[in-house]
């Protein structure tokens, strides 16, 4: 039985569908988190019980965890797994050079430590995702609780020298209280705009004291897959310098839609 599903989660379905056909079994895999990232954990899930595809998994969140252990994928840590053959993930924007604003789900930090820790990454996504110049996302900046409004002020202070159209900073909330990572740290989002210099706004970010990792993903991801509502599919390999368009059928199976709508 087929399901209909909103365009924008087509395209994620679609993207993350073609995505998870980079894993081979004896793979070790990293796990993103978001909505995006979500999709190809389930497909993974149905490879691995209906195909009898072998991976381990290394997730970058909690609930990523649970999702994978939830769909039948062996995880394990990053310590235990040391390094990884592939990371797939998400991504909140991407420009025409395939770096990233990340963390718009909180998880920017185990999300950057896991990509790093991969010889690949590959980014899913839909096309509302991609961007002429970084910066239109709220850019997150993880920061340790103790004295963040010191390093809010120094974020601040140190955005003025840079090529940015917006200074506002604000602290991430959930509800009346302050959004706390999986490593127990707040968020700072910058609401700057556009970043003329997204190279230059890491480096001078993580040297802020107070600044534990920043959502610039620079030079990190290899490929991205962008879905579209109609079935189509780009692959954008930066290191091969190449752009592949294909279509895929979108008909899947009624249990792994109903996971996925539930």
């Amino acid at each position: 039985m087929a399901y209909e599903l909103p365009p924008m989660d087509k395209a994620k379905f679609i993207a993350a569908k073609r995505a998870v056909e980079f894993v081979e079994t004896g793979m070790r895999v990293g796990l993103g988190t978001g909505s995006t990232a979500a999709w190809m954990v389930r497909c993974l899930g149905e490879l691995v019980r209906e195909d009898g595809l072998k991976i381990t998994g290394v997730p970058t969140s909690s609930r990523t965890a649970d999702l994978a252990r939830e769909v039948g994928i062996d995880v394990v840590s990053l310590d235990k797994a040391k390094w990884l053959d592939v990371t797939i993930d998400g991504a909140d924007e991407f420009d025409k050079n395939l770096n990233l604003i990340k963390g718009g789900g909180g998880a920017l930090l185990q999300e950057k430590i896991v990509a790093t820790a991969s010889d690949r990454m590959i980014v899913i996504a839909d096309a509302s995702k991609e961007v002429g110049t970084l910066g239109a996302f709220p850019l997150p900046v993880e920061v340790v609780p103790f004295g963040w409004n010191t390093t809010k002020a120094l974020i601040e202070e140190m955005l003025i020298s840079l090529d940015v159209l917006g200074r506002l900073v604000t602290l991430r909330m959930n509800g009346r209280q302050p959004f706390i990572t999986d490593e127990g740290n707040y968020i700072l989002d910058l609401h700057l705009k556009r970043i003329g210099g997204p190279h230059q706004m890491a480096m001078v970010l993580n040297q802020i004291p107070g600044v534990v990792e920043n959502g610039l993903f620079i030079d990190i991801c290899d490929v991205v897959v962008l879905g579209y509502g109609d079935g189509r599919v780009e692959l954008r390999d930066i290191n091969e310098g190449t752009v592949q368009e294909e279509h895929l059928d979108f008909v899947e199976s009624e249990n792994l839609f109903t996971d996925m709508l539930d």
